[in-house]
Parts: C-alpha cells; sequence; structure tokens
C-alpha cells in the first residue's frame, strides 16, 4: 500500500514498545514511518514493508551495476585510458583558448 504523504515520527523506544499495535497500524495503514530513539540516540526505524522491498531492489540493482562497470573497467587497457584522459583534456583546453 504505497503513500506518497508518508509523516516521518520520532518516538523513544518506551513508547513504541508500549504502543506498538497503534504504531504498526499507522505504518501499514497511513504509510507512516518512525524513527524509534534511545536516550535521545535513533536506534531503528519502522517503515512500510513496500518501501524496505523497494530499496532492497534499488540497493541490489546499483550493486549489480557498479559490479557491471567494475567488469568493464577489467577489459579496457589503462593506456587506452590515459589516452583518451589527454584527448579529452587537449579538446578543453582547445575550446577554452579559443574562447578567450
Amino acid at each position: 500500500m504505497a503513500k506518497s504523504h508518508a509523516v516521518v515520527k520520532k518516538v523513544n523506544a518506551l513508547k513504541a514498545r508500549q504502543n506498538l499495535g497503534k504504531l504498526l497500524e499507522e505504518v501499514y495503514y497511513q504509510g507512516d514511518q518512525f524513527i524509534i530513539e534511545r536516550a535521545g540516540k535513533a536506534i531503528a526505524a519502522v517503515v512500510p514493508l513496500w518501501q524496505l522491498e523497494e530499496w532492497q531492489k534499488r540497493r541490489e540493482r546499483l550493486f549489480a551495476a557498479v559490479e557491471d562497470v567494475q567488469q568493464l573497467n577489467q577489459k579496457v587497457k589503462p593506456d587506452m585510458i590515459e589516452r583518451d584522459v589527454q584527448d579529452a583534456l587537449r579538446a578543453v583546453r582547445t575550446t577554452t583558448r579559443r574562447k578567450g
């Protein structure tokens, strides 16, 4: 159940424990998010399950993309990269000189 108007609330651990049922209903039905604090320090978060699942999917896609880039970089030789960098620098310097 995706809600775009999620509210982030802070609650101390004792109140969260005393009102767990109410807290869970607000998370599930209203999409609210709770930061649980102990001694004024944030220690945990309660978020709707769909948000956690979305975060996990995005994280997996990010790590897959990073792995793809790493594998691609292993195929490219350092001297090719250096040549491309030098070409780019020359092009920028040439453009800068023409404008100045």
